[in-house]
Parts: C-alpha cells; structure tokens; sequence
C-alpha cells in the first residue's frame, strides 16, 4: 500500500469520478463514505423513494421518508461535504441509459438488491463499456460471520460481500455487514483510483 497525505489524496480525488448505480443501503453508505474523502463528483441514479423500513441500514433519516432517493442523497452529501459534485438522476437504470448516465464515470459501483438487476448491469458494461471498471455487491444478508466477507475480482468486475446470503424473509439486510460491503466497495474504489 502506497502512503498519502490526505491532502494528496484529496488532490487526486477532485478531478475523479464515480457512479453509484442504486442508492439504497450499498449506494448511500458507499456514496457518503466517498464524499467524506473528497470524491470529486458522484453520478448517482435510483427511481425509488426513501421508506422508513429502509432506515435499518440506507443513510437516510426519519424526516427524509417519502423523498427520492437519489434527492435525499444529494442533499445528505451536500451537508457533509458542499464541495462534492453530485448529479442525481430518478431513473431506473436499463441496458440502454448506462452507458449515457455512467459514460464518463472512471468508476462504476453497482448497488441493486435484486440479482436480475446485477447481472443486468454487469452484462452491459462489459458489452457496451469494455474496459470499465465495475465495482459490485453480493451477499450482504444477515449478521456475522465477518470472515466470509471478501473481494473476489473477475477481469474488470470486483464483488464485495460473501457471496452466499441472499436477502429474503428470514435473511433480512441490516446495516452492520451493509455497512461492511459498502465500506469495503468505497475502499476499493480508492484502491482503484489512487493507484
């Protein structure tokens, strides 16, 4: 590992771009954690609206209900670093608008809860986006087992998470090991970016 200050990193940063595909538990802990490090500018882009279930582990709060998504985020990261440039879209991501949303991103961060929607992005950037990065997360369910938790890289395509636990009924998404994959896929993309 390469020692920077944070002034040196904060340099690098600035002129970096990131797209975060999804802004639910993943995206909106993944999108602060880049911000409080001087991230440059942030695409971001969800069609769904904050619910207070989703307060167990997104990086909304209760006052924040009923807002888009990617609205809220935005004004979040402004609170927490002004300097941030983040373009918000409320859309929902197809095969046809990623490559025009996240074209210029020097890296892709995919944060869906459905599988359909992984492999739907996935498949596109390496079609239609060869040579992009995308950084993804699978298997952030339930609690513990920190040890299974890992990256497992595929040509330009990391994974972050176990890659087992899918979210269901009795497997819920809880905000620690969220917290954890989207911690883990915000430092790789430092990795990525600072060499």
């Amino acid at each position: 590992m390469q020692k920077k200050s944070f002034e040196e990193i904060r340099t690098i940063l600035a002129s970096k771009t990131v797209g975060i595909a999804g802004t639910g538990g993943l995206g909106s802990n993944c999108a602060v954690a880049l911000a409080r490090v001087g991230m440059g500018r942030v695409i971001t882009a969800d069609f769904d609206t904050v619910s207070e279930s989703n307060l167990n582990r997104q990086y909304f709060f209760k006052d924040q209900v009923g807002m888009k998504k990617v609205l809220a985020l935005k004004e979040n990261i402004a609170r927490i670093n002004p300097e941030v440039l983040v373009e918000a879209f409320d859309i929902k991501l197809d095969p046809l608008n990623i490559p025009q949303v996240f074209g210029d991103c020097d890296v892709i961060v995919e944060a869906f809860d459905l599988a359909a929607m992984k492999l739907m992005i996935a498949e596109t950037v390496l079609e239609k986006m060869p040579g992009r990065i995308l950084v993804m997360g699978n298997g952030v369910a339930g609690y513990g087992n920190n040890d299974a938790i890992k990256t497992v890289k595929s040509g330009n395509i990391y994974i972050c998470g176990d890659q087992e636990n899918e979210t269901g009924e009795n497997l819920p998404p809880l905000a620690p090991r969220v917290s954890i994959v989207a911690g883990m896929q915000a430092n790789l993309v430092l990795e990525i970016l600072l060499g």
